[in-house]
């Protein structure tokens, strides 16, 4: 495999004309440094990404930095002996388009430590659909188990549930063999949910759960992407011993409750930090994620596949509101053994 001398990539950048994204042409040497050199086959789109590419968030920490928290392709040169020509690799946070050029590029160079071989089961296509979302659902899991969260406390409660990473969780975790309740503000897609995995489909705008510190005990855990008041419902509704992971804040980052929860039932609150996961728990998440834990749908989760000129507009309706399942970018083609079985 060869390099061009210049190629597209989606760059950021932050200076005296103010905030501005959008496709450039650079050179290898333009890229961070890394001892892995990728050519991309396919990114993905998080929330993150819509708010580092229209500067609506402070995400980036240098720039110009290329957007894309996520990454997968094959190696086309590499001063790390764990890695040779060819090879299909991915990347997932680890520094991506905050620190360091990230996966909105034809090619990408990765720091050895945080590039993982794809796993046996997933093709490269498939681990961007799953992307930082589905590691984080994952990791929601991987955690919950460490805890003792086992199907016989109850159903897992899936805030968000219509969102990237809550489509992954529900699928996820019905398929360790949990019963899920997804909890969603927008019920005329609850058959879709149920397709995912889904045992029941709660309306967030008409569930009651009290106000009480202690609550009927209704969920044997959750993992939750809200946060605020309805985080605060969720522990108060947990079996006893039961596990509570929270993954985001998409209605307040805000946590207003009390101890009762914890000290009378034991329940556990866990904050699920995909970013910045130790590369033995991460290895271990990626090789779930293509056997045991691998989704059963992944295809319908995926609801969109674009381009890297296409990402403007999806970051708009990604912020407002519009987005619905995973987005895929589909950045070169993928010409190579992209798939373990």
């Amino acid at each position: 495999m060869t390099t061009p001398s210049s190629f597209r990539a989606f760059r950021i950048r932050n200076g005296d004309t103010g905030y501005r994204a959008g496709m450039e042409s650079l050179r290898v040497d333009d890229l961070s440094p890394g001892e892995v050199l990728v050519e991309t086959a396919y990114a993905s789109v998080n929330y993150k990404d819509a708010l580092a590419g229209t500067g609506k968030g402070k995400i980036l920490r240098r720039f110009p930095l290329n957007g894309g928290i996520d990454v997968a392709g094959h190696v086309v040169a590499s001063t790390d002996p764990a890695f040779k020509v060819g090879d299909a690799v991915l990347c997932t946070g680890c520094g991506l388009s905050e620190t360091r050029d990230g996966g909105y590029s034809e090619y990408v160079r990765l720091q050895a430590k945080w590039t993982i071989a794809l796993p046996h089961g997933l093709s490269l296509r498939e681990s961007m659909i799953l992307g930082t979302a589905g590691f984080t659902a994952a990791l929601a899991l991987f955690r919950m188990r460490e805890n003792r969260q086992t199907p016989d406390l109850g159903p897992i409660a899936v805030t968000g549930a219509t969102g990237g990473v809550g489509m992954l969780a529900v699928d996820i975790f019905s398929r360790a063999g949990f019963s899920v309740h997804a909890i969603s503000g927008k019920p005329e897609h609850a058959d879709f949910l149920k397709r995912l995995g889904a045992g029941e489909v709660l309306n967030r705008h008409t569930l009651d759960l009290g106000q009480h510190a202690l609550a009927s005990a209704r969920f044997g855990g959750a993992v939750d992407s809200a946060g605020g008041t309805l985080l605060a419902q969720l522990l108060a509704c947990t079996v006893p011993y039961g596990n509570v992971a929270s993954i985001g804040l998409a209605a307040d980052s805000n946590l207003a409750t009390t101890v009762m929860p914890f000290i009378i039932r034991g329940v556990s609150l866990l904050g699920i930090a995909s970013a910045g996961t130790a590369r033995d728990i991460r290895d271990a998440i990626w090789q779930h994620l293509g056997s045991d834990w691998k989704p059963a749908q992944l295809d319908v989760v995926c609801t969109h596949e674009v381009t890297l000129e296409d990402l403007p507009a999806v970051f708009d309706a990604m912020l407002a509101g519009r987005a619905f399942g995973r987005t895929l970018v589909r950045v070169c083609a993928d010409t190579g053994s992209s798939q373990h079985q």
